[in-house]
């Protein structure tokens, strides 16, 4: 079975009903329309290697609704693609209402193609971290965290501060979160290169090596790595920071258009020296 038909059949699987289309329905801000397609472009000096294609989706935030529409979206656009290299950029859970349902169709994706690459973020290593230790609940909760509590069953605490509430919660969390998505989480990758373009979720340290870059730094860099001027030794796709719409420049593309707020879920077609951004609206 080929791209297009795989596709199809994952998301007939996966495709949102009932109650998860009420949710997606109340978490969308305006309705979604049709797809954006920036006109084609060079690539700033990079390319992938003869023969293949990648798609590098930004950061998806639960909005699973908006994921189905955009790998609707990459089906359409890859139809001569035999099989096309998908990397996920991270930050597939908080703020939006389907954290889990993200988790779901991601993983049932990674069955179908066990060559996508899925990125680690920020917020899939504070998710890790409250596994780990309930006390880092509260600081979880400034950035969408107790949404993902409720994806998942558990009823959040009201208090940005540690009590006796957020041990309850971090308890439940354990007892409701599936193992495999757990393994899932445990096993993201951090970084990615192909050809002459370099993954991560936030940036890297400007001026070091990208297979030096720390873990720290991939998953949480903001603006240093956004100010610099210099080049890099690879052009750095990454999300991380929103932006109304994808931005690129010599050195780097930035594909984080604030689904969870916008309801635009964008990606990123790179082939040979140029690039094409696709987007759910």
């Amino acid at each position: 079975m080929g791209w297009a038909g795989s596709v199809q059949k994952l998301l007939a699987r996966w495709s949102l009903s009932g109650p998860a289309r009420r949710v997606a329905k109340l978490a969308e801000p305006e309705e979604a329309s049709a797809p954006q397609l920036a006109a084609v472009s060079t690539a700033p000096e990079a390319s992938v290697p003869d023969g293949v294609v990648v798609y590098a989706i930004g950061d998806i935030h639960g909005r699973c609704d908006l994921l189905e529409n955009l790998l609707e979206r990459l089906e359409e656009d890859a139809q001569s693609t035999e099989e096309p290299h998908l990397v996920f950029l991270g930050d597939y859970i908080d703020r939006g209402l389907q954290s889990r349902q993200v988790i779901e169709m991601l993983l049932a994706l990674n069955e179908r193609w066990p060559t996508a690459t899925f990125l680690k973020g920020n917020h899939e290593e504070a998710l890790l971290k409250f596994l780990d230790r309930p006390e880092y609940g509260p600081n979880w909760a400034t950035y969408g965290g107790r949404e993902t509590l409720v994806s998942y069953g558990v009823r959040p605490p009201r208090s940005f501060t540690m009590n006796e509430e957020w041990r309850i919660a971090h308890d439940d969390f354990i007892a409701k979160f599936p193992q495999d998505h757990l393994h899932f989480l445990r096993t993201l990758d951090v970084s990615k290169r192909i050809g002459g373009y370099g993954f991560v979720h936030a940036g890297v340290k400007p001026g070091r090596p990208f297979e030096e870059q720390s873990e720290n730094d991939m998953l949480w860099i903001r603006d240093e790595f956004l100010t610099a001027t210099g080049r890099e030794d690879l052009v750095v796709v990454h999300g991380h920071t929103p932006v109304d719409h994808a931005y690129s420049d010599n050195r780097r593309i930035n594909i984080d258009t604030g689904a969870y707020f916008s309801g635009r879920l964008t990606a990123v077609r790179l082939e040979g020296d140029t690039m094409r951004y696709i987007s759910t609206r």
